[in-house]
């Protein structure tokens, strides 16, 4: 099914009903392609992990190229913003870290993967998961503060609530809260990085991974939507089809 070309300042409010080509073939791809990776980046050392960084940078690359522009942009601007927060998060600020000390090079394309899977799910629920997700987060949330186990999760909540109630894209918020959360619980799991007990600066404790890591997600869809918004306004109207009069 084509997709149709939308003027660059309708981007932002058009992109949750586009339809992503080949979707399910597109999440089987994702999936293989993150939680394979992951498992080789942990069981080859670093050969594994420069391999890993080779497929994973083809695999966007070409799904970049391939697909709708109006979605590869989105996943280029979801690649370089979060290479810079990883290492804002990581090497700057040591919230957390990666087995050998740095940051992968699959990293940053690795979350436009799980971003374009977010973006094909989107499609998938309804408008219930903006309200469904936070109100099962939420006990959860005040129940490990209460007991001590991890308070970074409150301001991280906080902020997710926040994106629910004004955000543009509630769903895919929601979406990204949960993906994001399955991904570090494997993540982690494995060993590929782990979370520091105690937030650095603040003296927070946290579990490892935190409950409300998915936050970082919504806040880099955010930044992605700001990037988008910035390129529409400076882009050139599309050109007008009518006959100029004789």
């Amino acid at each position: 099914m084509a997709v149709p070309e939308i003027a660059p300042r309708a981007l932002l409010r058009a992109l949750p009903q586009l339809e992503v080509p080949h979707a399910r073939p597109l999440c089987v791809l994702v999936i293989v392609v993150i939680c394979g990776g992951l498992w080789i980046d942990r069981s080859f050392g670093f050969p594994g992990q420069m391999a890993v960084s080779v497929l994973v940078w083809a695999v966007t690359g070409l799904l970049c190229i391939h697909l709708p522009q109006v979605i590869g942009r989105r996943l280029l601007a979801c690649v370089w913003i979060a290479g810079l927060g990883e290492i804002v998060a990581s090497l700057g600020w040591g919230l957390y870290a990666y087995q050998f000390g740095n940051v992968p090079l699959f990293v940053p394309p690795g979350h436009a993967l799980l971003y374009l899977l977010g973006l094909i799910l989107v499609r998938t629920l309804d408008e219930r998961i903006a309200q469904l997700v936070p109100l099962a987060a939420a006990p959860l949330v005040l129940f490990l503060a209460w007991s001590g186990q991890d308070w970074l999760s409150v301001p991280l909540f906080a902020l997710f609530i926040l994106f629910i109630m004004f955000g543009r894209h509630r769903r895919l918020y929601a979406i990204m809260f949960m993906l994001a959360l399955l991904l570090e619980l494997y993540g982690t799991a494995l060993g590929n990085w782990s979370w520091r007990p105690i937030v650095p600066g603040t003296g927070l404790p946290t579990l490892n991974p935190p409950l409300a890591a998915g936050v970082f997600y919504c806040a880099l869809d955010w930044l992605v939507n700001r990037f988008t918004d910035a390129v529409g306004r400076r882009a050139p109207a599309p050109a007008s089809t009518t006959p100029a009069p004789m």
